[in-house]
């Protein structure tokens, strides 16, 4: 899947071989409106929507390996992400803060509370990252999520879209969810520090209130490691973000990388503006 700032493409590669190419107009108001323009708030909605795009593709994905009509619409692709979500809140926010709550008492500041809560709610992050990728399914989604990176590596570095060259470029980008993950881990450790709830339920609600918060701060702090991503200073504070991105990539085959060009291809073709890698 690649996205553009006006187009969304899914390449996906029939039981038969051939490669079927699908296309969406992006929500204008979103993209291209006032609040793409709003800092912090634009993170919230744009995750949003890139959750559901993101459902969508897989399910179109599934349509498409049983011989069914690929459709990238559906209102069960909204309720999987919510669900997905909801799951994701309560296992990497709530319980590293339900165990950190537990420990409060006995450890000497809420500096050191928050710092525990941070490198377990890490632990679980990375853990289910490595765990899921030893799935079959799985990894063959993060061989497709490294053919996605090697094929706008390639696009942005100017050179030709064509199998053997792209396949020389790294699986990594700085625009990648994987990397709006860790700077969210780590922005929760400063964020939650000064904080002192007077009790477990407080703190458990304190951080489902400032989630948002954390939401379109690590959105900013991704847009600037973009911007900045050519600068000797970044290239060595995105290094964490980069090194996890090896979890969620794994080195594709030349049809991956043929099918991640097709969809670049077709969101160049309806727009003239650079085109992103999904987040």
């Amino acid at each position: 899947m690649m996205r553009g700032s006006q187009t969304m493409a899914v390449a996906l590669r029939r039981p038969e071989g051939d490669i079927v190419v699908q296309t969406e107009p992006l929500n204008e108001m979103l993209y291209r409106g006032p609040i793409s323009r709003i800092p912090f708030l634009r993170g919230l909605v744009m995750l949003w929507d890139a959750l559901g795009l993101g459902m969508r593709a897989l399910m179109t994905s599934a349509d498409v390996a049983v011989g069914e009509e690929a459709s990238l619409s559906g209102p069960a692709s909204w309720g999987t992400a919510l669900l997905g979500i909801g799951l994701g809140v309560g296992l990497f926010m709530l319980l590293p803060s339900f165990v950190a709550g537990l420990l409060a008492p006995f450890l000497p500041s809420e500096w050191l509370t928050s710092l525990v809560e941070g490198v377990f709610r890490l632990i679980l992050v990375v853990g289910y990252i490595w765990a899921i990728g030893h799935m079959p399914d799985i990894a063959r989604v993060f061989a497709y999520h490294g053919a996605e990176h090697k094929t706008i590596n390639a696009y942005e570095a100017g050179t030709d879209l064509t199998v053997d060259v792209v396949r020389g470029f790294p699986k990594a980008h700085t625009r990648c969810g994987t990397s709006f993950l860790l700077t969210l881990v780590f922005l929760s450790v400063l964020l939650f520090a000064p904080l002192d709830p007077p009790t477990l339920l407080w703190r458990l609600v304190s951080r489902l209130a400032l989630l948002p918060v954390l939401t379109g701060i690590s959105y900013e702090i991704l847009r600037l490691t973009s911007r900045f991503a050519d600068r000797a200073w970044m290239q060595w504070l995105v290094r964490p973000n980069l090194a996890l991105q090896r979890l969620t990539t794994r080195e594709p085959d030349d049809g991956m990388i043929e099918v991640a060009i097709s969809a670049l291809e077709a969101v160049l073709a309806d727009e003239e503006q650079p085109a992103q890698v999904p987040a």
